[in-house]
């Protein structure tokens, strides 16, 4: 009977092969199945991804109205154009400094506050801008960096502390009376009168170019100096209505007080003063004979704080925005990493004699690195994208200078230029820079799933 069943296939005897049975995937699930449930994804995939890539990389080889076909020509002009190729430095300056500066203060932020009662609160209001939109935030700081004090808050904190080292003048804008009086300008915003001065002879000398009513604190009227030495008197010549004679001392016409008087020798300064509340200076036995000067310090305009956005400041002044922004992200993520850290392992360290400088850099740090990685990846491809802060924060005088390749993109294809097959050529770009980001991080993700 075994013989009869043993029998080799394709003789007499031989048994029928059972069909065989349907494909079936690791899980369990037949594999038409599975590809009809992923057939949407797919879709939409190759409809809103694949597509526009292949259609990019295509459209990039024509010229700005895809009539022409010019090859490699749009990628030469992205190399050798002068606003291209600054677009090109500054993004290059964006992922350099950007994203490290954001997870480093994420990292920091995540550490100091995991040891404080407030730091949940701390956390909630760092991580706030994030619920703000790109659009938002550019309008927020675009005022934050305005030039104007009593706009800027960034220059109105810059002009609070430069006050309090530095003098502020005290007539900002006056001048000398060109009808009167004999003083000249001198270089440096200074005025030197062109005659000297005698003891029990009065210098005058008027000053023009403020309005009585814009005079700082409530001045006295002015009055003509007396006495035998060297002296003289600081005042407005001019009053509201006019009238008085120029040159003069007349009844209505305001002191300057504080103003510094020097008398000068032989290029000297030999002696100073300064105008008191009447407008009156008197100064020592050793001016006889000098020159008096109004140093340029008396009318030098107000300091107005630091031009953020002018062409030195613009990038820097937007990547502030930016890490404004972003910290909060990188800081939540750090923070869930480090709830996962064995305490274990830094409790052990300081037995063993380590300072928390030593177990931060030691442990804490190499202990975080795979959530480093993430963080500091996912903010490289995101600035690589940015374009809304700086195409708001960033004025029209300075947006050249603050250009990045997202942003010329859209100026060569949508904001005037029209030439989409440059713009195409940018996109593509744009996508090969952030290529070996992305294969980086998928290397990563498969490493983890292989532990």
């Amino acid at each position: 009977m075994s013989s009869a069943v043993t029998k080799t296939a394709g003789g007499a005897g031989a048994l029928p092969t059972p069909p065989a049975a349907p494909r079936k995937s690791v899980t369990g699930t037949r594999l038409w199945v599975a590809a009809l449930f992923l057939l949407p994804a797919l879709v939409l995939l190759g409809a809103l991804v694949v597509y526009p890539i292949g259609y990019s990389v295509w459209r990039s080889l024509f010229d700005a109205d895809g009539s022409g076909f010019v090859g490699l020509d749009n990628y030469v002009e992205i190399f050798t154009d002068d606003a291209t190729l600054v677009a090109v430095r500054n993004t290059a300056i964006w992922v350099a400094v950007a994203p490290a500066l954001v997870t480093a203060l994420g990292l920091i932020f995540a550490v100091l506050t995991e040891r404080v009662r407030w730091g949940t609160a701390f956390k909630l209001i760092v991580f706030m801008p994030m619920a703000i939109s790109m659009l938002a935030a550019g309008i927020i700081f675009r005022l934050v960096y305005e030039q104007d004090p009593d706009q800027g808050v960034a220059n109105a904190v810059v002009t609070s502390v430069h006050d309090v080292f530095v003098d502020e003048s005290v007539y900002p804008k006056a001048r000398p009376n060109a009808q009167a009086g004999d003083l000249r300008p001198s270089g440096g915003g200074s005025f030197t009168t062109e005659g000297t001065v005698r003891a029990g002879t009065p210098a005058l000398l008027p000053l023009v170019g403020i309005a009585p009513n814009r005079l700082p604190g409530t001045p006295q009227d002015a009055k003509a100096s007396t006495g035998s030495g060297v002296t003289g008197t600081v005042w407005l010549d001019f009053r509201l209505g006019g009238g008085g004679e120029k040159g003069a001392v007349d009844p209505g016409e305001k002191a300057l007080e504080g103003v510094k008087v020097e008398a000068v020798k032989d290029g000297k300064v030999v002696a100073t003063a300064t105008s008191g509340t009447d407008g009156t200076f008197s100064l020592p036995s050793s001016a006889d004979g000098a020159r008096l000067r109004l140093p340029g310090s008396n009318f030098a305009a107000p300091y107005n704080g630091i031009d953020w956005l002018g062409p030195a400041l613009v990038t820097p002044a937007v990547i502030g925005s930016y890490v404004w922004m972003w910290a909060g992200f990188a800081m939540v993520l750090i923070a869930a990493g480090l709830a996962g850290v064995d305490r274990n392992l830094l409790e052990a360290a300081r037995v063993d004699g380590a300072n928390e400088w030593q177990v931060f850099r030691r442990v804490t740090v190499p202990l975080l690195a795979p959530v480093l990685v993430v963080v500091l990846v996912t903010l490289i491809i995101n600035v690589m994208k940015v374009f809304d802060l700086v195409y708001i924060i960033a004025p029209q005088p300075t947006q050249d200078e603050a250009n990045v390749l997202a942003l010329q993109l859209y100026l060569v294809s949508y904001g005037g230029g029209g030439d989409f097959g440059l713009g195409s050529a940018i996109g593509v770009v744009l996508l090969l820079l952030v290529m070996p980001v992305m294969w980086v991080n998928i290397r990563r993700l498969r490493k983890e799933r292989q532990r």
